[in-house]
């Protein structure tokens, strides 16, 4: 059965200088200090509010329709379940579920852990594992609490079961906390005008067809971490299911050097997908001013942060545009300046929405969901098409669903899931 119609880095932590919000469980007790609110032009795009819908738009490759499924708060990730219907992550801590016929379940689904959810911190990405059919287990990334110190936190992955309908999660536990705990104050001395402690976490998961999970973990806004190939900073990890280390990474064996590293030089990987013609990995990700990218991931593949970016720092300090540097993996796609704010990517596969078939597609906070046509390697060419801009949505994640359709989020109080479909 399908979702019946009736339609989402964290951003870049400087440009989100935010209050703490209440999760689904606790809280810090004492939160850290409210930072001082950036300046004007550094202010993230707050966008407008959605109305009831539904709305038709035409594109280059025909009509597309676009309605709303649910209404929920700062929505993160979605993950379709085999039996119909989607399990949602709401950023303030929360886990909802959506059933095949659209109906969302005004009970959010328990058994979480506490969060941090200072600022863009708290509950992200959400991936079912490749046997959920059997053995029903969701994985999510969440910022963790330390349990010493309230201000300081970190990247964690969670893992339980979850069956049809239930408010509980069970078999809850751990399988990766990244050694990134950081927060306690006074912050240490770095460069060129970083953001707060509590924010550029990463946080998307994925599963390939191998069965392996990656995750993106970032860089804290502290950059100076992320070329040290022994921290847990600025990274795509590759896991086991039950988070052991696979066979086949990188750097397994090698001193000073992280086993659980895929990729480096990250600053805030918030996208990640795989191109189903190609079954090659590909990362959107916020960098600085005027520095967002889109890469092709590739195996021990160092994409530069902090030592190479191609954005203006937040103090106002101009980086080079530095490319073709030794060592480092250029970007395929580089935004800004201004700065796009990218949220997740998919490669489209249906054939629901005629003309899109191995299409990027990429989401993002300032500039709708960008639509580029690929060749035959999955590589972006041409300009994109800029889509659903007239809406005023921060968009946090598209996925295409199993009936072709599109599904988006969008990363507002006032959030939603919507779906595309083609138009009349």
């Amino acid at each position: 059965m399908h979702l019946r119609l009736g339609i989402a880095a964290g951003l870049a932590a400087l440009a989100m200088a935010g209050i703490p919000a209440q999760a689904q469980n606790a809280s810090p007790s004492t939160p850290p200090p409210t930072p001082t609110p950036p300046p004007a032009a550094a202010r993230p795009f707050q966008g407008t509010a959605l109305g009831d819908g539904p709305w038709d738009f035409h594109t280059e490759h025909g009509d597309i329709h676009v309605a709303v499924v649910a209404r929920l708060e700062r929505p993160w990730g979605m993950a379709f379940l085999p039996e119909g219907g989607m399990l949602v992550t709401e950023r303030v801590g929360r886990l909802r579920y959506i059933d095949a016929s659209g109906r969302l379940d005004p009970e959010p689904i328990g058994g979480l852990p506490a969060m941090y959810t200072l600022g863009i911190a708290g509950l992200d990405g959400i991936a079912l594992h490749p046997d959920f059919v059997h053995n029903r287990l969701v994985y999510m990334a969440y910022s963790k609490i330390s349990p010493d110190d309230p201000s300081v936190s970190t990247l964690a992955v969670m893992r339980g079961r979850w069956a049809p309908g239930a408010h509980q999660l069970t078999d809850v536990e751990d399988i990766f906390v990244a050694d990134t705990w950081y927060g306690a104050q006074p912050l240490p001395e770095r460069c060129c005008g970083q953001g707060p402690a509590f924010g550029s976490y990463g946080g998307r998961l994925l599963f390939d067809a191998d069965g392996y999970l990656f995750v993106t973990s970032g860089d804290r806004n502290w950059g100076e971490q992320v070329q040290d190939p022994s921290t847990q900073y600025g990274k795509i990890f590759r896991l086991n299911d039950d988070g052991s280390i696979p066979p086949g990474n990188p750097w397994v064996g090698l001193d000073g050097h992280e086993p659980r590293t895929w990729a480096t030089g990250f600053r805030n990987p918030l996208g990640l997908t795989i191109n189903p013609s190609t079954g090659e990995l590909w990362e959107s990700e916020f960098g600085p001013r005027g520095g967002d990218e889109v890469n092709r991931i590739v195996r021990g593949g160092n994409y530069g942060w902090i030592t190479v970016t191609q954005g203006m720092h937040y103090n106002g300090q101009q980086a080079e545009y530095i490319s073709n540097q030794p060592g480092y993996i250029d970007p395929v796609l580089r935004f800004g300046p201004p700065s796009l704010n990218p949220g997740n990517l998919t490669f489209y596969s249906g054939e629901t929405l005629p003309g899109w078939n191995g299409n990027l597609l990429l989401a993002s906070f300032t500039q709708g969901l960008l639509r580029y046509d690929t060749d035959q390697l999955g590589n972006p060419v041409g300009q994109p098409e800029h889509l659903l801009t007239q809406l005023g949505q921060r968009w946090r994640d598209v996925q295409e669903a199993p009936d072709g359709s599109l599904y988006l989020l969008t990363d507002m109080v006032e959030g939603a899931v919507l779906r595309v479909t083609p138009g009349d």
